[in-house]
């Protein structure tokens, strides 16, 4: 099973956005924890990133820092403290011209939701030193990306979420390989992993626990125990989850009717997903959608 593909999918419901972050002299900027995955990548300069708690890091140029779930974290032109910095203000165009350090900053948004377990397990920043002579690909995506930020033309911004897709999963790819010892969940358990396939291909299914353990080849037991050692939730919540994150996905990305998203994610009525929804999101998935 492709854990990666799941992890993307999981975010793709939110609101994609990236920018760029020029500084010179004294400067410094802290995010607030926020529902989501963003990732920075140091473009030029030096630049320190400073846990919420923790030791400050040097990073240099080609550095990438990834925060898989959206903790708290700030950058400065110096070891700083994290409540010394200013709130980050990214909202407004960047001053042109070069600088003493320049950031290229993107990020999911998960309005509503939460970030999927998989990125919660993994540590609250994740900083890398790419090998840009052994993987060039990222440094095109990276160009890419930047290109994407400054075009202001028709359809700017339209492949914008394909390319932070791409980001994330070279990220991730990044810090595996460099921390062998690391690891997303494990779902080589072969009979695990066969009920998580029958899950995530046939989401409408009429899935009870019972029937999940059955293509496992487990008893219920030792397949509810097994499941949620490993992902770190029971089979009902997981599934759960999962049909409510790709309900939410047909609602941003299609124009089905409620019903018909509703029946594709295996909820026999409208009425039942939305109440679902509602719980999960905290807003009915039609206000939901027109978000």
């Amino acid at each position: 099973m492709d854990i990666l593909g799941e992890v993307i999918a999981s975010v793709r419901i939110g609101r994609a956005d990236a920018t760029y972050v020029r500084s010179s002299g004294a400067w410094g900027f802290r995010c607030p924890a926020f529902a989501g995955s963003g990732f920075h990548i140091l473009l030029r300069g030096s630049a320190w990133l400073v846990p919420a708690t923790g030791e400050p890091r040097r990073l240099e140029p080609g550095d990438v820092v990834l925060a898989p779930f959206g903790a708290a974290h700030g950058f400065s032109h110096a070891p700083a403290r994290f409540e010394q910095l200013p709130p980050a203000v990214l909202d407004t165009e960047p001053a042109p011209g070069p600088a003493d350090a320049e950031l290229l900053c993107g990020a999911y948004w998960l309005d509503r939701g939460q970030v999927p377990h998989y990125l919660r397990a993994l540590p609250e920043l994740i900083a890398i030193s790419p090998d840009y002579e052994r993987h060039p690909e990222l440094r095109s995506l990276i160009d890419l990306l930047g290109s994407d930020v400054t075009d202001s033309g028709p359809g700017g911004g339209a492949t914008r979420p394909a390319l932070l897709d791409l980001m994330l999963t070279h990220v991730l790819r990044h810090w595996l390989e460099q921390h062998h010892n690391a690891r997303l969940p494990d779902v080589s358990d072969r009979e695990i992993a066969a009920a998580l396939h029958a899950i995530h291909t046939k989401v409408d299914g009429p899935w009870t626990v019972g029937q999940l353990s059955d293509v496992a080849g487990l008893t219920r037991t030792a397949f509810i125990r097994r499941f949620t050692a490993l992902l770190g939730q029971s089979p009902s919540a997981y599934l759960i989850a999962w049909r409510l994150s790709t309900g939410a996905r047909l609602l941003r990305e299609t124009k089905a009717p409620l019903a018909t998203v509703a029946r594709q994610v295996g909820y026999s009525t409208e009425f039942a997903f939305s109440g679902a929804f509602r719980r999960a999101y905290g807003i009915p998935p039609g206000r939901f959608r027109d978000a």
